[in-house]
C-alpha cells in the first residue's frame, strides 16, 4: 500500500497573494521606467512627515495612558 502525502498549499496559489505581487511588480516597473528622479526626495519627506506624526501620535497615547492610569489608581474601592 502506497502512503499518501499532503503536500500543504504553496503561498504563491493564493489569490490574494498573486494579486498583490502583480501590483508590485507593475509598481516597480512603472517606477524603473519613470526618468523622473525626484520621487526619492518626495518619499524622504513623507518619510519625515509619517516619522513625526507617529511621533505625535504616541505622545498623545502616553498622556491619555497616564491619566488613565491615574484615574483608575484613584478610584475608591471598599
Amino acid at each position: 500500500m502506497r502512503s499518501l502525502r499532503v503536500q500543504p498549499p504553496k503561498p504563491t496559489d493564493d489569490p490574494f497573494v498573486a494579486y498583490a505581487w502583480s501590483f508590485v511588480e507593475a509598481r516597480v516597473e512603472r517606477l524603473r521606467q519613470d526618468d523622473d528622479r525626484t520621487r526619492g526626495a518626495s518619499a524622504i519627506e513623507w518619510a519625515i512627515i509619517t516619522g513625526l506624526l507617529a511621533m505625535i501620535a504616541l505622545g498623545v497615547g502616553v498622556v491619555i495612558y497616564r491619566k488613565v492610569r491615574s484615574a483608575a489608581n484613584n478610584i475608591q474601592t471598599k
